[in-house]
């Protein structure tokens, strides 16, 4: 998946016209209705399950089926067609055409009043400001590729974008000021599997229309595959941190051995730890997500940064009922990249909250090698331990957060910065890192801390605590000395017997 050409294919229209006091001409809606509740779409996807695999329509009329990626993005919505436009609601909702990587028909529907009906595509609907596009004929429906939701939770008078649904099963969210970076996806299946990973997609949509003093909006899902269909509900609340609710129901075709739960899709091209080769870049840090965080279900807090590996590395956390896992951005400052296009350190942490118990399982770390920064390279998701079987049924259900600081803190400290070079002790390794915040916050300088490393190969030497003003916080270093060739590393700050920061972990590699 191109990052780069998804992110901007997905913010189309131009800023003016989206205050919330512009007059409004809605989308056309088909005329017949169909009765809605809460069970419709799970038992939708009850039927299709039982069914054979059907793939969807990826059919477009002549000059859509081939455009390239500037004509595709030069295919807008007319905002003054966006639903629910000027009639004093606190959402609103836009669509996207069909075409470029974004081919699949996806049916989208309001719901109001205990009725869906279906939303019919017009070509009037956008505009088509390439040099000879020719929109579909009037009476073609296309239906659409997705679509996204605005809400005024940055301004009063002015809806942002807030969140959006387009390919596959992916969707992005932000929270106030922040900027488009990682992305969720609904369902992932074989990850990083030599014989290639399959990329179930949302078939269709239904919006509930939303109350005047609503303060969330509810979208439900129809989820498809070769090996299974699925029902979801997501409840999104917009704010300083965006929360969606996900309700999911599974039913396999098939036995699924490598389902992906809750999964988290990122980019990591480079940071300062390891940085010892690579692209020849004026920038310090380039990445949406720089570390795995997982709050286990022993109530142990783990971190573990990422990296952008020679070769694929796949990395399992053992866990029974966690707590939670996330790909968070801890660099929060503009220094730390850079960038004045990119703004990485406005990019969201995205943050998995089970809600009741998953069972036995493992938080699966997948981290691919890149040459790049336009690829995710980063999948980070929920295995259950045991199989999905043919036939079955399974429900998980879970809150994301879409935050700027870590969604569940508490009294230990976080490792915030990591950083690696060479030792003054020959042959070693040295490793640096930041803690900050928790018990630590509290402690005068003059406090003697432990620091405890282990190493799965090699030897620790010279592992130091000590206070970093700068920061207001603790520097923690310690020079790892290999002796072969791979090195797991777990490391933690003790006050005598006590933990007062977050497990690090790490795998070195020469």
């Amino acid at each position: 998946m191109r990052r780069r050409d998804l992110l901007a294919a997905s913010t189309l229209v131009p800023l003016a016209g989206l205050v919330r006091d512009a007059a409004a001409q809605t989308p056309p809606r088909s005329s017949e209705t169909t009765p809605f509740t809460s069970s419709t779409v799970r038992q939708l996807a009850r039927e299709i399950a039982r069914k054979p695999f059907q793939r969807p329509d990826a059919s477009l009329p002549a000059r859509l089926d081939k455009l390239t990626y500037d004509q595709y993005r030069a295919i807008r919505f007319r905002p003054e067609r966006t639903l629910w436009r000027g009639q004093g609601l606190p959402f609103e909702a836009q669509l996207f055409h069909r075409g470029l990587f974004y081919d699949n028909r996806v049916d989208i529907h309001e719901v109001a009043g205990g009725q869906a009906r279906r939303l019919a595509y017009s070509s009037d609907m956008f505009s088509f400001a390439f040099e000879g596009a020719e929109p579909p004929p009037a009476g073609v429906d296309l239906g659409f590729a997705g679509f996204r939701l605005h809400a005024p939770f940055n301004k009063p008078e002015y809806f942002d974008e807030m969140c959006v649904f387009l390919g596959a099963s992916y969707f992005r969210a932000v929270g106030k000021g922040q900027a488009y970076g990682l992305s969720a996806r609904g369902l992932s299946i074989k990850t990083a599997d030599p014989a290639g990973e399959e990329f179930p997609f949302f078939r269709a949509f239904w919006i509930e229309r939303p109350s005047p003093n609503a303060s969330a909006t509810v979208v439900h899902a129809l989820l498809d595959s070769q090996s299974a269909a699925g029902a979801f509900r997501f409840t999104i609340r917009p704010g300083d941190t965006t929360l969606m609710d996900v309700e999911m129901t599974l039913h396999p075709r098939v036995e699924i051995a490598q389902a992906g739960i809750g999964t988290l899709t990122s980019m990591f091209f480079f940071g300062p730890l390891g940085r010892r080769t690579g692209p020849e870049d004026f920038r310090p840090a380039v990445h949406d997500s720089n570390t795995l965080a997982i709050w286990n279900g022993r109530g142990e807090r783990l971190v573990r940064p990422l990296n952008n590996p020679t070769d694929l590395q796949v990395n399992s956390f053992l866990d029974q009922n966690p707590r939670g896992f996330g790909l968070m951005q801890r660099q929060r400052t503009f220094l730390d990249f850079q960038d004045i296009e990119a703004r990485y350190e406005r990019r969201p942490s995205l943050w998995v909250e089970p809600i009741g118990d998953w069972g036995e399982g493992s938080v699966m770390l997948v981290e691919i090698p890149t040459k790049d920064e336009v690829n995710d390279n980063v999948v980070a998701f929920w295995r259950p331990k045991e199989p999905l079987r043919a036939g079955g049924e399974y429900s998980y259900t879970y809150r994301l957060h879409w935050a700027s600081e870590d969604p569940m803190p508490g009294d230990l400290a976080r490792f915030v910065r990591h950083r690696s070079g060479a030792s003054l002790v020959p042959g070693g390794r040295l490793f640096v890192l930041e803690a900050l915040g928790g018990k630590l916050a509290e402690l005068p300088p003059d406090t003697v801390l432990t620091p405890l490393v282990t190493a799965s190969d090699g030897g620790i030497v010279y592992p130091v605590v000590v206070p970093n003003p700068e920061l207001g916080g603790w520097r923690f270093w310690f020079t790892l000395m290999p002796e072969n060739a791979v090195a797991d590393l777990r490391a933690q700050i003790f006050l005598g017997a006590e933990p007062v920061s977050e497990v690090w972990t790490y795998r070195w590699m020469p």
